[in-house]
């Protein structure tokens, strides 16, 4: 059952440390695969400073097919079951399958990271049945054609905060209490649509509920800047300090050191701007 919770009454921008269990992730395919590699690695993000880690075995890259359930569970359990209890921070799982969820929080996952936007009825109960977190994503699609020309009928920002509006309150009525919104940068959106959810994100602030941003390394990045993943540091951490101006509670990063270095930097100007 999930037992640990965030602090967003800390001041601070909170950061998130992305953990890929997955061959042919955008950034670091393969790289976490092995258990005991994957173990080490999210040790190591809490010790950098993460106050979240999310772990996927799923890839979600433009163009993506997706995995069984059960070698996706293949692929947590062992890594999960390894550091849950060594953890002082939360865990969440990146997961759109109710049966991946629901297993991984009997293990002590806190939170389920769903990429679909919990529109499967078995995901709303299974977060509510553990009672755990959910972090509720928009995404125009899915991974396998989501960036084939995505349109909003009435622009990126007013479209994802209407959807995002309507899971909030699905998952109240399901029981869900801990509830995070997301609204999916780079999944089903153009370069200008990501730009215009940066610039926009105190609209999903009116919302009441914290809101969690994922830029680290995105291909954006590379199409204003041209880069490889590995190289996009400076323009994820440029893109982190604008989400977190504009009133980001989590960033999800790769690179967790860094990030939190660049969000204490602009937390102390916020909270000297609002003193």
């Amino acid at each position: 059952m999930a037992s640990k919770k965030l602090d967003f009454k800390s001041g601070r921008t909170l950061i998130c440390g992305i953990l890929n269990i997955t061959p042919d992730s955008f950034s670091d395919g393969g790289r976490y695969l092995p258990p005991e590699a994957a173990a080490a690695r999210a040790l190591e993000l809490q010790e950098q400073g993460a106050d979240l880690i999310d772990i996927g075995a799923e890839s979600s890259r433009p163009g993506s097919e997706g995995v069984s359930a059960q070698e996706e569970l293949a692929r947590l359990l062992g890594p999960l079951r390894a550091v849950v209890k060594k953890l002082r921070v939360p865990v969440s799982i990146d997961t759109c399958k109710p049966e991946v969820a629901a297993a991984c929080l009997a293990e002590g996952a806190d939170f389920i990271n769903d990429i679909s936007g919990f529109t499967d009825e078995g995901m709303l109960r299974a977060a509510a049945d553990a009672g755990a977190g959910a972090i509720v994503m928009h995404m125009l699609g899915r991974p396998r054609d989501m960036q084939k020309a995505p349109v909003y009928q009435n622009g990126a920002v007013q479209d994802i905060r209407a959807f995002l509006a309507g899971r909030a309150g699905a998952l109240r009525a399901a029981g869900v209490k801990d509830i995070i919104l997301d609204p999916g940068i780079g999944f089903g959106k153009t370069l200008q649509d990501n730009l215009d959810i940066m610039a926009g994100l105190p609209r999903f602030k009116e919302l009441g509920l914290p809101v969690l941003v994922g830029v680290s390394r995105k291909s954006f990045i590379g199409a204003l800047s041209p880069s490889a993943p590995a190289e996009r540091l400076p323009g994820t951490l440029a893109a982190c300090a604008v989400c977190a101006l504009n009133g980001a509670d989590i960033v999800r990063v790769h690179d967790v050191r860094e990030a939190a270095q660049a969000m204490a930097v602009v937390d102390a100007v916020k909270n000297r701007a609002a003193a």
